[in-house]
């Protein structure tokens, strides 16, 4: 297994025993590649829900423009609900399983097909 892989099945774990969900693999893999080179970042590959900055960046950068939503209360929201459900007090908040949780909110799963 490549370092992808490894992620892939870290993020899967997160998703069932953090989030309570059992992942989509094949749609949790396109979420995961397309985040591209920063899921190997540490800092780029978590997001920092604290942050206002950062919240604005995936609604901005990952709601509007790849998921092709109408900026507005709902998306705040879903950030919301996702981090809530990964658990405000969990650290590592991985960019590809927040992606993960808010394309299957949205039923935008077309978009990776």
């Amino acid at each position: 297994m490549g370092r992808r892989d490894d992620l892939i099945a870290k993020y899967a774990d997160d998703l069932r025993n953090k989030c309570g969900m059992e992942p989509d693999m094949a749609l949790l893999t396109k979420v995961t590649i397309g985040c591209g080179p920063s899921i190997y970042d540490a800092d780029a590959s978590t997001v920092a829900a604290s942050q206002p900055g950062e919240i604005a960046t995936v609604k901005e950068k990952y709601l509007v423009k790849k998921l092709g939503l109408t900026d507005g209360p709902a998306l705040d929201e879903a950030i919301d609900a996702v981090i809530a459900t990964y658990g405000k007090s969990e650290r590592n908040k991985y960019r590809a399983v927040v992606y993960y949780m808010l394309c299957k909110h949205f039923g935008k799963e077309s978009v990776y097909a």
